[in-house]
Formats: C-alpha cells, structure tokens, sequence
C-alpha cells in the first residue's frame, strides 16, 4: 500500500468513514476500499453500514441511492461529475410523460437513474436482481421498463414478458465489437464468454454465461477447471478476477473499431481491448484522499425526491432477499 493509500485509511479510521467502491473503478481505488461490489451490492452496504461517512467510489447515481438509504449520514463522492451515460438517457420529465401515457402500467427503473427517475418508479432493479423482481410480478401486469433497452430485451427474451422498453443504453456495454469477440472466440477456442446484459443482443448470442457483474465475477471463481474466459463487461472487473482466479486468462473484448485501431491496421483481438467507463476512471486516489481530508463534495437529496425514491429502491431490497 503506497504512501497516499496509507494516509486515506488513516484518515478513514480517524473519521469513521468507509469507501464504497464499485468493480469498474481504478484498481487502486478498489484495492483501498473497504467494500468493493456491483450496484446492488453497494446498496445493500450502504443501507447496513454503522459509519458516520460514506465515500462512493463510483457515478452519481450511486452516490445518491446511498444518501437516500442514509439521510442520516454524510455521502461523499469523490468526483461530483462522473455522471453516466444511461442514467442521462432518461430524464425524470420525460419518464412522467410515458408514465401518463400508460396509465396501467408499472414502472420498473434500473437502478442507473437518476433519484427523480427513482422517484417515479414502482421498483428499481440491478443486473444482478432484474429477472429475479420481474418475474415476482404478475404475468398479466404491464410494464413499463427503462433505461437500459439491452436488458430489457433480455428479459423479455428470457421471461417471455412483452415489457415496454425505453429507447437508453450503456454507452460502454453497447459498443463491445461483435467482430472482435468472433476473432477472440478463435484465438481462444477454449475459453468461455462472460457477457453483462446491457450489452447488445448479438455480443449475448456469443456468450455461454450472461450476468451481472458479480455474477461473472461469480463464476469465475465457481469453475476454477475453466482456465480462460473472455470478458464483455467494463474492463475494471478484471482487476477482482484476476486477484480471485490468478492462475485464470481474462481476455478483455475491445470496443468496435476506432480510428486508432483502424490506423494500426492490426488484428481487434491483439488491440489491449480496453473498454473502459471514462465517468468512473474521474475518480482517483489523489481526489479520494482530498475528498475524506476535506469531506466533500457532499451528495444531497431533496427530502420529497428521496421520501418517493427510497419506497422503490426500498423494495428491491426486499424482493431481493
């Protein structure tokens, strides 16, 4: 642990403070961590956690779903701007619009919103409990579902379900190269696919395991015969599956051509097949350090938005048990 790692966890003692820190962070930061985990994991945490400050090494709207889950509490975030794209693609305006449109309807929000989206919604879902919550409900019952139209269309695929779906997308998770992952299957004729369902349907027909995070993550692990897998999710979780399978080969597939790649002329699958989620990487060690020191940015919530989002968030929860 260097220098600066030393003094965030000095600082996190002295002050009673944790780090959350979800699986697509700087390895650095989720090796400082006190709790590294999906979003539903981080949720969970969040609502259980004894500590007077928690510091979200993630995107916004994780920092707020854990104020949310703890008004009580000071909720940090290292870097305020580390937005993401599929909670942008969703805007609380709009969402009350197609909500008045189907009256009958119920909406279920992924858990990559907005708190005022949250607001709204009947109950949020994560990758991990998305199928899980859905089919709690009743087969009759419309839904309305969004953001993400990639896994949404994997539910409907997977449950039979005729789900409303919300034109919005991972940016990250929808530009996994279809032609790569074909190349790396070759390279690599015995590895397996490990696929997010936010990613498009045609990388989900090449995968032998579709899941969340952890669930890959999950795995992995499980199947320690399996010695190489290739890996369509943001490139941070390597960092955890290297360190619990380090005898395993994680081969990373690579976003769709760029002008780089292009300039190259090389191969995709020899390309470092790096996919990173640029909001998460704003977060560093020197901001988190800066961020305990000081302890801000402070994430808040308005009491009426969060009153209505924690019901829905709430249940999740619960139906996840």
């Amino acid at each position: 642990m260097n220098h600066l790692a030393q003094q965030i966890r000095a600082l996190c003692k002295q002050k009673n403070a944790i780090i959350l820190a979800h699986y697509y962070q700087r390895p650095e930061i989720q090796d400082v961590a006190d709790f590294v985990g999906d979003s539903l994991a981080l949720a969970q945490y969040a609502a259980t956690t004894q500590a007077d400050i928690i510091i979200m090494c993630g995107v916004h709207f994780m920092a707020e779903t854990a104020k949310i889950l703890c008004p009580d509490k000071k909720v940090l975030i290292p870097e305020p701007d580390a937005g993401c794209s599929l909670a942008d693609s969703c805007n609380a305006k709009d969402l009350k619009k197609w909500k008045e449109e189907h009256p009958e309807h119920m909406i279920v929000s992924y858990v990559n919103t907005s708190a005022e989206v949250k607001a709204l919604t009947d109950v949020v879902v994560t990758s991990s409990n998305a199928l899980q919550i859905v089919n709690k409900l009743p087969k009759e019952q419309p839904i309305l579902f969004g953001p993400d139209q990639n896994l949404g269309a994997y539910i409907n695929a997977t449950t039979g379900r005729e789900m409303e779906l919300w034109n919005g997308g991972c940016h990250v998770h929808a530009r996994f190269s279809v032609e790569a992952l074909i190349q790396l299957k070759q390279q690599y004729p015995n590895a397996k696919v490990l696929a997010h369902p936010e990613c498009k349907a045609t990388i989900l027909q090449l995968a032998d395991v579709v899941g969340s995070t952890q669930a890959l993550l999950n795995y992995a692990k499980e199947h320690p015969e399996q010695k190489q897998f290739i890996v369509a999710t943001e490139s941070g979780i390597l960092h955890e599956m290297q360190k619990a399978c380090p005898e395993t080969t994680f081969v990373p597939v690579p976003p769709e051509m760029t002008e780089d790649i292009e300039k190259n002329k090389q191969p995709m699958a020899n390309q470092c097949g790096c996919n990173k989620c640029e909001y998460m990487r704003m977060n560093t060690l020197e901001k988190l350090y800066v961020c305990i020191k000081d302890e801000r940015p402070e994430v808040m919530v308005k009491k009426q938005i969060a009153d209505a989002a924690e019901k829905s968030i709430k249940k999740m929860l619960e139906w996840s048990k």
